[in-house]
């Protein structure tokens, strides 16, 4: 894996990274829907083939002298981000058994509403009012892609309450992460999480005897490129710009995956999107463009938390 920082900083801008990889969590709901596995499954299989990809990395060079003296208490918070992680693929997931996409897809994207909270309580990381008006922007762009499927009645409502858990426990995922990624590399970090997260979802997996095998062959390809795309190069990435702009840049930018699914759908799906998905998509995208020129213009130059943390492998 390639170096992409220097003594000096990222190589990479940070805020074109986050951009990359919100492209290619966009992908995760296309490989998703293409396979016919359970959710649970699908989830288990994306982290568990993500996590042994990561695994060479693991053992050479740096993330091997860091996992062998990683403190006991960042061995706890990176099982916290793996579990948090995947309690939010399960309790999300599951929510769509109970209300419509849309109302499931907005409280999820609530999650900024937490992160703000928390990065200010707890990372001391505050936000400025241009950009916290533009991630109110970029929210009710969200509001505005789901309102016309919104569902009422008891189910619905426990489907929405499952939802915006799914908002907090990724909310806990990103905290942690900015903590986290001042002290281990990005390949130390995403290989405990993405490994905790593998177990955790292979105990939801035994516990609610959803089969493991067999699948057919479309969906071991539908595994793999979720493993690679949305994850390695999604997540991974937004790991990785965890150490150099704050939690919120992150968590916001993830706004724009609705966006750039619709899109995706379009061209793979043929599925045509409505003038409100279409004008909330624009709202989205101008509230991000907002956000993250005005964090810019907080931000004389990147910031980073704690000890600087070579990513050299």
């Amino acid at each position: 894996m390639k170096q992409i920082e220097d003594a000096h900083g990222p190589l990479i801008n940070p805020y074109l990274a986050v951009g990359l990889g919100v492209l290619a969590v966009s992908f995760s709901s296309i490989f998703t829907k293409m396979a016919d596995a359970p959710p649970t499954v699908i989830a288990f299989y994306r982290l568990g083939l993500a996590t042994l990809v990561l695994l060479p990395f693991a053992l050479r060079g740096l993330p091997l002298k860091e996992l062998r003296s990683i403190s006991r208490q960042d061995l706890k918070l990176a099982f916290a981000a793996g579990s948090l992680l995947a309690l939010h693929f399960t309790v999300w997931i599951t929510s769509l058994n109970y209300t419509s996409i849309a109302s499931s897809t907005v409280l999820v994207t609530m999650q900024p509403l937490f992160v703000i909270a928390g990065s200010f309580l707890i990372l001391k990381e505050r936000i400025g009012t241009v950009a916290l008006l533009a991630t109110g922007l970029a929210l009710t762009g969200s509001i505005i892609v789901g309102i016309s499927d919104f569902q009422v009645g008891e189910q619905a409502l426990y489907g929405d309450f499952l939802a915006l858990m799914g908002a907090g426990f990724v909310a806990g995922y990103v905290l942690i992460g900015r903590s986290l990624r001042a002290r281990l590399c990005v390949v130390s970090y995403t290989f405990l999480v993405y490994g905790s997260c593998t177990l955790v979802l292979l105990g939801f997996c035994l516990a609610t005897s959803a089969p493991l095998y067999p699948y057919p062959g479309t969906d071991w390809y539908c595994f793999i490129a979720l493993a690679l795309i949305p994850t390695l190069l999604g997540h991974s990435v937004f790991n990785w710009a965890l150490r150099y702009v704050k939690a919120t840049v992150v968590s916001v930018s993830i706004l724009g995956e609705p966006v750039g699914a619709s899109i995706l759908a379009y061209f793979i799906f043929a599925e045509t999107p409505a003038m409100l998905q279409v004008l909330g998509g624009l709202v989205i995208m101008g509230g991000i463009t907002v956000f993250y020129l005005a964090t810019r213009q907080e931000e004389s130059r990147p910031r980073t938390v704690g000890l600087p943390v070579s990513d050299k492998i």
